[in-house]
Parts: structure tokens; C-alpha cells; sequence
């Protein structure tokens, strides 16, 4: 989870498409029927099969292919982006082609490629079936599209001389330059592996003398050069260490992102995207010019952590509002601020909201030290909450009944929106109606979404916890069906699920 969690959805669905893994069994062909080789288009994408495959491979130099399920939402969805990227490419003349395979057909390719999730993308190159490339870009028609370009074209631009690398750098707001005095060498082939990747920067190399000279270099050396901030950062090659990819990735991301960013719609992928362990924010209403005012002390407070804590602004009157209800919050909250662990989504506050750079700075170091503790998000308990069969717990009441050294308490935790946590809720109800009679077991649940606790952080929705009698503070994690008389088992055999005896074949 992130703070983003109300804005966003994961993209993968598990192949077996709902959580009991019932799929409607298909229609097997007609033995008679063989499909021929002949390459078929829908929508400029390549319909794909396993008696076509090869000849696809054979025929395209660069071929991204999707495995998909007709049933599966998120590939539905993915469709006519992936119809219109493939439109673009088609239009620039591009080596780079588009095809599809319904993995639920065509079982031998998804057998082959190992596909356990829906959609999966992967792209292979000059016919090679044996190691395709998993596609790491966006899932929209623009992240697919700048991905292919980056790799049917040369991944980084060669700069000649002064002139080039000038209108290069100047061309974008945002350029990676390699100055490498071996263009062949060990650490210009990991830069051009980076470049591969980043594709939403352009990459240009440089080898000749002159251009060392005139950015003054001496040795090889990444730059990033930039039209906000400091406007340029230099990532010296280590001449015994070399470059490596994932280290020089994540610091490009890390200094491509403004000191100070605005919480956007078009950006909030980005500032997730840079896996900073901690966000600071600031809340205010833009309409507002002196809480605009406020973003001197915040951007003063900025400069000395990057890299580990990220400074984000959010407008509550504009796109911030839409994360409001995660932190506790409304609109008339703000100005106020808020600091994100990102591991566990702890939120820390200031005891006295204090917008000068200073204070701002202190805190966040007081945090990062850990001598401050976080603020933990509890709903009011409704007043029936230990009445009804499922007993309502929220973060105020859970230690008290979690922990009761009398009781078996068996605890789901959940999100109002989540789709599974509506598909087992009958099955809840139902548990605690034959439990609610009996002393020493407890069924609750608590919304997860507004209230946290401070040892247990909850990763994904349904989860379900059971907090056995007695003394030390034990929880089990439940991780087997979800239904009543499996819940029923779990209880009665004092939160574990019997082993069932080994089957009995009847052959002799």
C-alpha cells in the first residue's frame, strides 16, 4: 500500500480469474479444425496462436506481445490503448509490432512463457522465443509507444561536438548525457542498458575530447542536465566499481524529480515512481496566497533530503483533495503538515503545525532518528459495536479485545471498497451468528482503511488474523479458503485447519 492507495488499482488479476479458481470450461475445437499459419489482424494488433507464432517471430524484428484472458477486466481495459499504440507504430513506419494471445486458448504459449498473471506483456526480438523481455513500462498508449521507440531505435543519441550537444541538452527540460572516453567499454554498455529502461528521458553519449573539455570532465561521467533547481547533477564513474544499472537508475530517478513537487494528476506516477522511502507533506489551499506563502519554508526545509525524504505539495482545493479521507483529513485541515514512512505507511505530525524551515527540518530528522511516534487514524466505535455477532472494532478498542487473555479472537480486516472483502462478508455474518453465544470466541472486523495500529500493518484486503487466549500477545495469519465451514474448522481445532487424511485410491 501507499498513501495513493484510494486512487489506485493493482494491474495484475491471478489466472484462475476469481478467488475460488472456478473458470467456465471452454469448448474443446474440433478435432478436425486446424488452424493455419496465416498472420490475422484485429485493430492492427496480430491475433496470435500457436500455429502462427513462429512465423510472427520470424517475420518481425521487434514484436511485443500480450497474453490475455477475455474475462479479465484489467485487459479490457488495456485494449484500446494497446490497439492505438499499435496504430501509432504502424503510422511511423516502426519495426515494432503489436500482438495478442488469448492465454486461455492458447494454453501451449502460455505454458511456454510462463504467464501467471493477467495481463502479462513481453517483447521478443529478431525471432528469438527463448528469451523474451518483460515489458516494464506504462500500461497506456503513450508508455507503450515511448518504450518500443526507445528500443527500435538507438537507445542513446551520439554526440559529436559542441554544437549537437548543446541543442541536445537544450531541447527537453530533462536530458541524461554519458561522457565515456570508450563508447565500447563495460560502463557505457550498462548506461545504454539504463537507457533501455528510462525511457522517458532522452539518453545521449559523448567520447570526443572536445565535449570532456567543454562541460569540464576529466573522467567518465553521467550528467544529468536540468532546467529547475540546480540544473545539473554529475554521478562520477567509480573507476574500480564501475556503473551499475540499478544504482545509476534509481539516482536519475531520484534527481529527475523537482526539489519540491506538486501532488498532480499527470505526476503522481512519477513521484511513486522514484521509491523514496519518505514523503513530507505540505496541505494547503492554493486559493489561498498566504498559505501559498508557506511553500518558502518547505522548500527551505527541501534541500537537505533528498533522496530520502521526498517534499511533495498537495492542493486540497484541486487534485489533493482525493487523498484526503487516507490521512483523517479535510479541506479545512489545511495548512498542515504530514510525513509518510513508506514501508508501512506510518504517518507522523507535528504537535503544532510550525512552517518555518527550521521546524520543518527538525522534525523530519526527529522522524527519520525515530523519536517521534506516529499518528494512528481511529474511527469513533459505534455505540452497538460489542452487541452485534461481528463485533465493530476500530483502532482505539482493538488492543483491549484483541489482546483479552480469556478470549479466541478471530479479527478480518478490510477496505469498504475492496471487492473481496463484499464477496466474504455473508460468510463473516454468518460466522459470527453461530459464534455469538459462545464465552470465549470472538469474530470482529475493523476498516483497515480508517484505523491503523501501531504493530501490525496490513497489506492487502481481506486479511485475517486470529489472536489466540492466553498470555504473549500471539497472532496467527489465516491463509486458507474463506468460507463459513472452513472458518467453522479453523476455530475448533484452536486456530489451525485439521490435516486432512490422505486420500484412499480404490485401484488395486
Amino acid at each position: 500500500l501507499v498513501w495513493l492507495l484510494v486512487l489506485s488499482l493493482a494491474w495484475l488479476e491471478p489466472v484462475l480469474g476469481d478467488e475460488d479458481g472456478e473458470v467456465e470450461a471452454e469448448e474443446e475445437e474440433d478435432e478436425d479444425e486446424v488452424l493455419s499459419d496465416e498472420l490475422e489482424e484485429e485493430d492492427d494488433v496480430l491475433v496470435l496462436h500457436e500455429h502462427n507464432f513462429a512465423r510472427a517471430l520470424s517475420e518481425h524484428q521487434l514484436l511485443l506481445v500480450e497474453f490475455y484472458a477475455p474475462w479479465c477486466r484489467h485487459c479490457q481495459r488495456l485494449a484500446p490503448a494497446f490497439a492505438e499504440a499499435a496504430a501509432t507504430l504502424r503510422n511511423e513506419s516502426s519495426p515494432a509490432w503489436l500482438g495478442k494471445v488469448d492465454a486461455t486458448e492458447q494454453t501451449a504459449l502460455a505454458n511456454e512463457f510462463n504467464i501467471t498473471s493477467y495481463p502479462t506483456l513481453k517483447l521478443f526480438r529478431d525471432g528469438n522465443r527463448t528469451h523474451p523481455v518483460a515489458y516494464t513500462g506504462r500500461l497506456d498508449t503513450e508508455g507503450i509507444v515511448r518504450w518500443l521507440r526507445r528500443r527500435a531505435g538507438p537507445t542513446a543519441t551520439l554526440l559529436q561536438d559542441p554544437d549537437t550537444a548543446d541543442a541536445f541538452i537544450s531541447s527537453q527540460d530533462l536530458v541524461v548525457v554519458g561522457f565515456f572516453k570508450d563508447l565500447g567499454g563495460e560502463a557505457a554498455q550498462v548506461f545504454y542498458e539504463v537507457a533501455s529502461e528510462v525511457v522517458d528521458v532522452p539518453f545521449g553519449v559523448a567520447e570526443a575530447a572536445e565535449l570532456f573539455q567543454a562541460y569540464g570532465l576529466l573522467a567518465d561521467t553521467v550528467v544529468l542536465f536540468k532546467k529547475f533547481d540546480e540544473g545539473r547533477t554529475d554521478f562520477p564513474v567509480d573507476p574500480v566499481r564501475g556503473l551499475d544499472a540499478a544504482e545509476l537508475t534509481q539516482l536519475l530517478r531520484i534527481h529527475s524529480l523537482e526539489l519540491v513537487m506538486e501532488f498532480t494528476k499527470e505526476n503522481f506516477e512519477q513521484i511513486f515512481g522514484a521509491k523514496i522511502p519518505h514523503h513530507m507533506l505540505l496541505f494547503l489551499n492554493k486559493s489561498s496566497s498566504a498559505q501559498l506563502a508557506l511553500q518558502d519554508g518547505f522548500r527551505a526545509a527541501a534541500d537537505g533530503f533528498r533522496g530520502e525524504v521526498l517534499f511533495v505539495v498537495l492542493d486540497v482545493a484541486g487534485f489533493g483533495a482525493s487523498v484526503l479521507s487516507f490521512f483523517g483529513m479535510t479541506p479545512a485541515d489545511a495548512p498542515t503538515l504530514r510525513l509518510v514512512k513508506m514501508e508501512n505507511n506510518r504517518k507522523y505530525q507535528m504537535e503544532q503545525d510550525d512552517f518555518s524551515g527550521t521546524a520543518i527540518r527538525t522534525f523530519v530528522q526527529a522522524v527519520l532518528d525515530g523519536k517521534v511516534k506516529p499518528r494512528l487514524l481511529s474511527a469513533e466505535p459505534p455505540e452497538d459495536w460489542d452487541t452485534r455477532p461481528v463485533k465493530v472494532l476500530v483502532g482505539k478498542t482493538f488492543e483491549q479485545v484483541a489482546f483479552d487473555e480469556t478470549k479466541n479472537v478471530f479479527v478480518k480486516f478490510y477496505a469498504p471498497w475492496c471487492s473481496h472483502c463484499q464477496e466474504m462478508a455473508a460468510a463473516w455474518e454468518e460466522l459470527g451468528e453461530r459464534y455469538k453465544d459462545h464465552e470465549d470466541i470472538i469474530i470482529a472486523e475493523l476498516d483497515a482503511t480508517a484505523n491503523e495500529l501501531e504493530n501490525i500493518t496490513i497489506h492487502g484486503f481481506p486479511t485475517l488474523h486470529y489472536f489466540p487466549a492466553g498470555p504473549g500477545r500471539k497472532m496467527v495469519e489465516y491463509k486458507s479458503a474463506r468460507d463459513l465451514e472452513t472458518f467453522s474448522k479453523f476455530l475448533e481445532n484452536g486456530g489451525t485447519l485439521p490435516e486432512e487424511p490422505p486420500a484412499v485410491s480404490e485401484d488395486p
